[in-house]
């Protein structure tokens, strides 16, 4: 038998800091914290142990989900100790669990690292906007971030389409309807299909999966809302790609024109140690569509777009290497971190060197 339930361990988590646990046959119950992962304790738990911790927190209707589906999504509530994101999965026939920490209070966009840019588009009353990145880059976080910002700047019927719920608002000054994949709706597109008919100002995707939700996503923001989305990819430019690839060929210049007439920009996102304190430092690359980037992705010149983040400060852009020089010249994060980050590791660091030489010689004048 485990030495504690899974109440204990996601506390004896939550009271180091970590942001994830996970449950492993014949591992140690593990948590990752600052980005790292440490066991939490010293006892490995056998196949049986982690079927029972994970069941232990299941409804009936969950396990029956996951033995059907053999994965689940799902949102965990736990008094006095928080709510978490659940995923079950099988590992060689065996019951393994991730669960992630989703704190009560949701960050402001710049306590997160974002620039004014970011916030500005939460003004934007139509379009289309895409928060990209890995797994675990705080994609949820600025989702969050953003929907609470509308709703505190502005009178709106917002809705949200999640797998799962992550963070709950309250209501006030907007209307939040948050719809849960599973219990509320049966999929995004089903769930996407209906918000067009329920009022809504502002659509929130938890993920743009699949050729429908993302054509019926454009569709709404090219007829008067605003839909934020998010994607798995690494930079801007590839957000811009994984889309108009999610499309058939004969389809392609149709959806080039809608995507440059509906996309109002792309933020992606990456989180690195902090070198100054504990925690985790948000660096990013921005695209903000302006009438240039709006041409490249009409007539498919995706890989033109970097160049253009490149000259595009005046509109708020930024590439990823301006981020990262930024958080090394305030000391923030590590040299080796940023460029293991980076696509241009050589030009990242004659910069940094470049700029540490002029603070060094402006400090000496």
């Amino acid at each position: 038998m485990a030495q504690n339930d899974l109440v204990d361990y996601l506390a004896m988590t939550l009271e180091k800091g970590a942001s994830d646990l996970h449950i492993t046959p014949n591992s140690a119950p593990t948590m990752r914290i600052y980005g790292s992962l440490q066991p939490l304790t010293e006892e490995p738990l056998s196949g049986t142990e982690c079927r029972e911790l994970v069941y232990s927190v299941l409804k009936d209707s969950q396990r029956s989900r996951f033995e059907h589906e053999w994965d689940l999504d799902f949102a965990l509530n736990i008094e006095s100790i928080g709510r978490f994101r659940g995923n079950v999965s099988y590992v060689m026939g065996k019951v393994s669990a991730n669960f992630r920490y989703i704190p009560d209070t949701i960050p402001e966009l710049a306590f997160l690292g974002h620039s004014e840019t970011v916030n500005k588009w939460c003004e934007v009353k139509s379009g289309l906007i895409l928060v990209t990145g890995s797994s675990g880059s705080g994609k949820s976080h600025t989702l969050a971030s953003m929907t609470q910002t509308i709703a505190r700047q502005r009178c709106a019927n917002i809705i949200s389409i999640e797998d799962p719920v992550e963070f709950v608002f309250k209501q006030g000054h907007s209307l939040v309807h948050q719809r849960e994949i599973g219990t509320d709706a049966k999929d995004f597109h089903q769930a996407l299909r209906s918000a067009l008919r329920q009022d809504a100002d502002v659509i929130l995707l938890g993920e743009m999966r699949d050729e429908e939700t993302i054509r019926t996503a454009m569709t709404a923001a090219d007829t008067g809302h605003l839909v934020i989305g998010t994607l798995h990819t690494t930079d801007t430019s590839s957000a811009v790609s994984r889309i108009l690839d999610a499309f058939p060929p004969e389809r392609q210049n149709f959806v080039c024109s809608q995507l440059a007439s509906s996309l109002r920009g792309v933020v992606c996102q990456y989180l690195l140690p902090r070198k100054d304190k504990p925690g985790l430092a948000l660096a990013s690359e921005l695209l903000v569509v302006n009438t240039g980037v709006a041409s490249c992705i009409r007539d498919r010149r995706v890989s033109q777009i970097p160049s253009l983040i490149q000259i595009g400060s005046g509109d708020g852009m930024h590439t990823l290497e301006e981020s990262l020089l930024t958080l090394l010249m305030d000391q923030r994060i590590k040299l080796e971190d940023a460029l293991a980050h980076s696509a241009n590791k050589d030009s990242l660091e004659n910069q940094y060197t470049l700029a540490m030489k002029q603070k060094t010689k402006k400090w000496f004048n």
